[in-house]
């Protein structure tokens, strides 16, 4: 098929057990902790041995800052879509965007009708499952006139009044495998994930499900590419490759790579409680995958495997063709915390290094990562400037429920702050134990260098810690922002002004070393 070019992700595929809540808890955290994208559950509502799947999310939603949360995938039978899209939409709220829903049809059917479940027939859990998408949109959409009115056979809704609005697009995720639910999900939904374990053929069946994904989505006028491909996965690290996702991290990256570049699949779910595996995953495979894919996206026709042999051979003798960033040169604030003159700075690459397409992808992956820091920086000052912006209403008076909007997104913008902050810091943390003392060892020339920029990430703590006293001050003077815009103006000074410096001195040797031992 063809690879619709989506950003990759990858996430946690955890087990509900009732008798260890504890432990469940904290592998969600383990995997935000790693870097994974999502954590999801199963959900089983008649299994007594499992947790409630909802209540665990809304659970880890709160011990978490960052992760994405979804149930792989809600069981529908046992969860009625008007109250299901209010409580994703909720969620979602008060998470500042994390929730997504996965949802099933319904498969053990003595199990739910004896917890009070309907039993239906194949055919018409696929028709109950594409009325509730239905009603679910319905509620999301508050831009929409009049009450809700679904005149389905499984689900009527007559009069229901819409919302709330989840705070991001949620994605509706469709567990499938049979022709009219594989149609369905091309109709109706925005994800595709299957389980690998449940195709008997293994990743041979991808092409004719795939094929039925895009056959639904054309005979409804979508573009077959709006649809993400997702799989759970599951599989064992071992010392030497025995299979398919069965060897060391190097073999699970090269067929999950081919699984994004053959089959399209662009989001990957480990199924496993077994933290070092959630760790290898998130850590060596994740990243090097990333690399895999970007490398072919850019220099197309070599396919995932032709790259991994490449890795082995030696590769493809180029010139270092990524460009580091630019250092703005305007500085918003008085205040400077370093002298940028002193700066030292990398000794020259080798002559006559060359750089094979795979070297490149892991040059480009750090701009990559500090391009999506850029990123969320802007909309952190876009939403400080929104919210600056409403905070004085006309002639300054204020009603109540100007009060309590005022409150409400005095809350969002600490709460954005606050997860930006806990990204920029975990970024360092990984840089300063990982990538840093690699890099030390691989090429001594480099000890000044890295050790200004760790002298420049204690800095940015420090201004980071500076953005959170300057929150806990919004909220004893929540109409005063100005404490808050000074501290927002120096981080962006020294952030930006750190990341372009980063780039320009160590992109090179992550092309030639890597960002852990072995990658290249």
């Amino acid at each position: 098929m063809t690879e619709h070019g989506h950003e990759l992700a990858f996430g946690g595929f955890l087990t509900p057990t009732a008798g260890r809540p504890d432990q469940v808890v904290a592998l969600a955290s383990l995997c935000e902790q790693v870097g994974l994208d999502l954590v999801t559950f199963q959900d089983h509502p008649y299994q007594p041995g499992f947790l409630d799947t909802w209540t665990l999310m809304s659970y880890v939603a709160a011990a978490t800052d960052r992760i994405g949360l979804a149930g792989n995938v809600l069981n529908l039978p046992l969860r009625q879509p008007v109250v299901l899209a209010r409580s994703v939409a909720s969620l979602d709220l008060l998470t500042g965007g994390r929730v997504e829903l996965g949802l099933g049809a319904g498969a053990f059917w003595d199990a739910i009708e004896a917890a009070g479940g309907r039993r239906l027939s194949p055919g018409a859990a696929v028709d109950a499952l594409d009325e509730a998408i239905q009603v679910i949109r319905e509620v999301w959409g508050t831009d929409r006139r009049g009450m809700i009115r679904v005149a389905g056979e499984h689900y009527r809704v007559v009069g229901a009044k819409r919302g709330p609005a989840p705070a991001h697009p949620v994605g509706i995720w469709v567990g499938a495998y049979k022709p009219r639910m594989l149609r369905l999900v091309g109709r109706a939904a925005d994800g595709w994930l299957p389980s690998l374990a449940y195709l008997p053929k293994g990743p041979d069946e991808l092409p004719a499900l795939n094929a039925l994904v895009d056959e639904g989505a054309r005979a409804a006028g979508r573009d077959p590419g709006e649809i993400r491909r997702m799989l759970n996965v599951t599989g064992s690290f071992t010392r030497s490759s025995t299979g398919f996702l069965a060897g060391p991290p190097r073999r699970w990256v090269e067929d999950l790579a081919g699984l994004t570049l053959e089959h399209g699949i662009t989001t990957f779910v480990l199924g496993s409680d077994e933290p070092r595996a959630i760790q290898l995953f998130a850590q060596e495979v994740a990243p090097a995958v990333r690399e895999l894919v970007a490398a072919e996206r850019t220099t197309p026709g070599s396919g995932a495997r032709a790259v991994a042999r490449e890795q082995a051979a030696g590769g493809v003798p180029t010139t270092l063709a990524v460009t580091p960033t630019p250092d703005p040169g305007v500085r918003l604030s008085a205040r400077r915390l370093w002298d940028e003159s002193t700066r030292p700075t990398a000794p020259p690459a080798p002559a006559g290094h060359v750089y094979p397409a795979h070297a490149q992808a892991a040059g480009q992956h750090l701009v990559d990562v500090h391009d999506h820091l850029r990123r969320e920086l802007a909309q952190v000052r876009d939403l400080l400037e929104q919210v600056t912006r409403g905070a004085v209403s006309p002639g300054g008076a204020r009603a109540a429920l100007n009060e309590m909007t005022l409150r409400q997104n005095n809350w969002t913008l600490g709460a954005y702050c606050a997860a930006y902050c806990t990204v920029v810091t975990q970024h360092h943390g990984l840089e300063d134990a990982s990538v840093f003392p690699h890099l030390r060892r691989a090429d001594a020339g480099l000890a000044a260098v890295l050790d200004r920029l760790e002298e420049e990430h204690v800095v940015i703590h420090g201004v980071v810690e500076g953005v959170d006293r300057a929150l806990v001050e919004l909220i004893s003077r929540p109409g005063d922002f100005t404490g808050l815009q000074e501290a927002a103006d120096l981080l962006t000074d020294t952030l930006l002004s750190h990341l372009s410096y980063e780039e320009h001195q160590i992109v090179e040797p992550l092309a030639r070393h890597g960002f852990y031992p072995g990658q290249l």
